[in-house]
């Protein structure tokens, strides 16, 4: 699946996605994703889905598009499978395109909206129990 699939569109942000994760100042007025330590984010190359044990996390995020009103990327859902218990499981890397849209003011910084639903589309392979698709709503 493309990129465009989950879109709609094609890319049509000039700037290139960085090496490294941008500032908040960066933003020049785009949404942030809040992560678990209630820390504003740009473009991260790794974000925690699963803040109580760490169990489900997005890795090696490389970000074609984040715009005013959403952002795609490609990159991995690494997940536990908590057999026979989340202690004794293994992780799993499934390829995923990541979309983020919905975005609302930030309750902690009022002057920063934050995107607040996630999307996941699995590409190759997916988790026991998941669907092809999975919405989750992001924190506030």
């Amino acid at each position: 699946m493309s990129l465009a699939a989950i879109t709609g569109t094609a890319s049509s942000d000039p700037s290139p996605s960085p090496a490294s994760t941008p500032t908040v100042q960066s933003a020049a007025g785009r949404p942030v994703m809040v992560d678990c330590l209630w820390h504003a984010q740009v473009r991260p190359t790794d974000f925690i889905l699963a803040c109580g044990d760490g169990n489900s996390r997005l890795t090696s995020l490389r970000w074609s598009q984040w715009h005013q009103d959403s952002a795609v990327a490609e990159g991995f859902n690494v997940v536990n499978d908590c057999r026979p218990d989340c202690a004794g499981g293994k992780f799993h890397s499934y390829p995923v395109i990541v979309r983020l849209n919905a975005p609302q003011p930030w309750k902690k910084h009022p002057d920063l909206s934050h995107y607040t639903q996630l999307s996941l589309v699995y590409t190759k392979g997916k988790p026991d129990g998941f669907g092809q698709w999975l919405d989750l709503p992001l924190w506030n």
